[in-house]
């Protein structure tokens, strides 16, 4: 079990407080978590020479993460990711879900204009972790029925933090939760990410267009730069002369985990490596995509821990989730959650020192 400190954050505009908790495990490693978006804001772990290093992008204190608008480190909900034209339908009954994203606004991303990201949780400590809740209202975001979400963060002493989801509501909805860390293994600090190497488990991608909105098709990584099953340098491919990467402004694509459980029902699905700090990071998941972002869209603007901004292609992401746009393609798997069921999913980060 790890040590858990509880310390203030700062305050919202609105004069609420965030509170931030750091779990500590055996090896000195920290996890810092606060409860505005129930975002992961730091993990330090002994690097190179026996210092400290801080792989996690992100802001000193509750009013930077206020003003951010790339939902840093938040856990994003309900529905990660874009839907086209922010419409579902459930039961033959169509929903219009709010438009935040797009050429004028016409599609939804990370839940709207006021996601789970940017939402105040309460939290709590348990033998396990630190457990966060939020209770979304029926309406919010254009979304049906009230849900309750529920997040845990546990570390171990191996390094492995694990990221557990539940949600129950009372109406029939789309779940699809996730997290929003933006990685760097070199520090925070080091700068662009693009000598770092990445892999992804994939055989699979799904197409997306200039709005980054799938179509339907499922299409393979061979023979083009999406195909990362060996270990890359993220910047070998990443401004190739490659629709998908022209249209993303480099990787910001969804890849169709491989469905091979490798520990307790998880899926590996995807390992990135520093050569030069020599630390590992390792994903394991439940769900069946992950997006691999390389933080294009990053232009700095507000200061981060020690006044650091962070600016394009400064951190890498590694959201696990159901596909983009999948309530407009019925091909895809849905992220469906039925009125009395239990939404669930897991994923585990694992950074180690290079073996």
């Amino acid at each position: 079990m790890a040590i858990i400190r509880k310390e203030p954050f700062g305050r919202l505009s609105d004069g609420r407080a965030v509170d931030r908790y750091t779990l500590r495990n055996t090896k000195g490693t920290e996890v810092g978590v606060i409860t505005y978006g129930a975002r992961l804001v730091s993990w330090r772990i002994l690097g190179p020479g026996a210092k400290f290093l801080d792989v996690v992008l992100g802001y000193a204190n509750a009013a930077s993460y206020e003003k951010d608008d790339t939902a840093m480190g938040g856990v994003v909900g309900r529905h990660a990711n874009r839907i086209a034209g922010g419409r579902i339908v459930l039961n033959g009954r169509t929903y219009q879900l709010e438009r935040n994203t797009g050429s004028h606004g016409q599609n939804h991303i990370h839940g709207g204009f006021h996601g789970f990201h940017d939402q105040l949780w309460t939290a709590e400590e348990t033998y396990e972790g630190v457990l966060l809740t939020y209770h979304s209202r029926d309406g919010e975001g254009g979304y049906p029925g009230n849900m309750t979400a529920k997040v845990l963060y546990s570390l171990s002493d191996n390094n492995e933090l694990s990221i557990q989801y539940e949600a129950v509501s009372d109406q029939d909805t789309i779940c699809n939760l996730t997290n929003h860390t933006y990685f760097n293994l070199d520090g925070y600090q080091a700068g662009p990410v693009l000598d770092q190497k990445i892999q992804i488990f994939a055989d699979r991608y799904t197409w997306a267009d200039a709005e980054s909105l799938p179509d339907g098709r499922i299409l393979p990584v061979d023979g083009t730069p999406m195909d990362l099953r060996r270990l890359t340098r993220i910047g070998d491919h990443i401004d190739d002369d490659f629709d998908e990467l022209q249209m993303g402004c480099g990787y910001d694509h969804n890849w169709c985990i491989k469905d091979e459980p490798a520990v307790s029902g998880l899926k590996k699905a995807a390992y990135a490596a520093s050569g030069c700090s020599g630390l590992t990071l390792t994903c394991y998941t439940t769900l069946p995509g992950v997006q691999f972002y390389t933080g294009n869209f990053l232009k700095g603007g507000i200061p981060g821990k020690h006044g650091v901004e962070f600016q394009r292609r400064t951190g890498f992401c590694l959201e696990t989730q159901y596909y983009p746009n999948a309530p407009a393609n019925p091909g895809f798997p849905q992220p469906i959650l039925k009125k009395g069921d239990t939404w669930k999913a897991q994923t585990v980060y694992v950074l180690r020192p290079e073996d």
